[in-house]
């Protein structure tokens, strides 16, 4: 079903960017291939994120190898005045991410999304893979925010930089349970600097979660951190947060758009240089330094290549250990990533 539909859209999609009797074709590859005519859009993309892992569980090598942690395609665009929609297929077996349609006739300020898509929760989680500063989303992230799934959401501009989101979703692999996810954000923009403050709240899957979150960038620094207070079934005292700063040491600034940060641009012919730091503790999942589901802590280290908007080389090293045993784990890691 889903595969039709895509098809249908993409086609729908083809047809109505033939030329209107007056309108103008334009063709642009910054950012994908996109074609406009009038009304209606189209653009083609994806990315490819290459890493290496090396992981230890307690000094004993766990994972050491290449794998391709993400490939993307999508295709997007407008098959009719305010009518909008994605489709985003990840090639590494993951199968279809985003797919949905999109309605915007109301304006910015509310905005219609049906299909599967990413449910309103979290600062780091709503922040594109693509876009984040770390290679890995934290451990509390992870645990805590559910990502995509089928659902209706309303969202859009709330009046000055502040935005919301409120959606209910379904999730298939627990027979259909229904649960809702709402976001609320606002910005206090300077010159070049901004203050970001957000409230989110989710219940799923008999999981529920309340996260604040709050972010800080002035010229090429940059923070943010989030907490979050959830339950899991019966477990309903688990907690966690992170604190994460970064600064952009050839001086570009870290965007920022719509209640979340976008990536780098360099603005030089050498790229932009970027070193970024995270401590997180807390009930979390903590994979990536092999602890899995766990109460612990752990500190990242970074440093980022922006070679141009498009390419970024980016190198981590994560070292942690549990809250709840001796147990401690380490991930070092290196990612080269494409998007087009």
């Amino acid at each position: 079903m889903k595969i039709k539909l895509i098809a249908a859209l993409i086609a729908a999609s083809a047809v109505s960017i033939a030329p209107a009797a007056n309108a103008e074709v334009k063709v642009s590859t910054k950012g994908g291939l996109k074609v406009t005519s009038g009304d209606y859009k189209f653009q083609f993309g994806g990315r490819v994120m290459y890493d290496f892992n090396k992981s230890e569980l307690n000094g004993e090598t766990d994972e050491n190898d290449f794998d391709l942690r993400r490939g993307r395609l999508y295709a997007k665009g407008n098959i009719a005045k305010n009518w909008a929609f994605k489709s985003q297929f990840n090639v590494d077996g993951g199968g279809f991410e985003d797919l949905y349609i999109r309605y915007t006739g109301f304006g910015k300020g509310a905005n219609i999304t049906i299909g599967n898509q990413k449910m309103p929760f979290g600062l780091e989680e709503l922040t594109s893979s693509k876009d984040i500063s770390i290679l890995e989303r934290s451990a509390i992230t992870e645990r805590y925010a559910v990502g995509r799934a089928e659902g209706i959401q309303l969202h859009g501009k709330a009046g000055g930089n502040s935005t919301y989101a409120i959606g209910v979703f379904t999730d298939d692999e627990k027979d259909a349970d229904v649960g809702f996810a709402a976001r609320y954000t606002t910005a206090f923009k300077g010159d070049n600097s901004l203050v970001h403050l957000g409230v989110a709240y989710k219940d799923i899957n008999e999981d529920s979660a309340l996260g604040v979150e709050g972010a800080f960038a002035s010229g090429p620094f940059h923070v943010q951190a989030e907490y979050v207070d959830g339950e899991e079934g019966s477990n309903d005292d688990l907690s966690g947060y992170y604190l994460q700063a970064g600064y952009i040491l050839t001086g570009e600034s870290r965007p920022y758009k719509g209640g979340k940060f976008k990536r780098v641009t360099p603005e030089g012919k050498g790229g932009a240089w970027e070193v970024v730091a995270r401590y997180e503790d807390g009930d979390g999942n903590h994979s990536d330094i092999e602890l899995g589901r766990d109460d612990a802590s752990a500190f990242t280290l970074g440093l980022n290549w922006y070679a141009h908007k498009n390419v970024k080389l980016g190198v981590n090293y994560t070292d942690g250990e549990s809250n709840t045993s001796d147990d401690d784990g380490s991930e070092f890691r290196i990612r080269f990533q494409l998007t087009f």
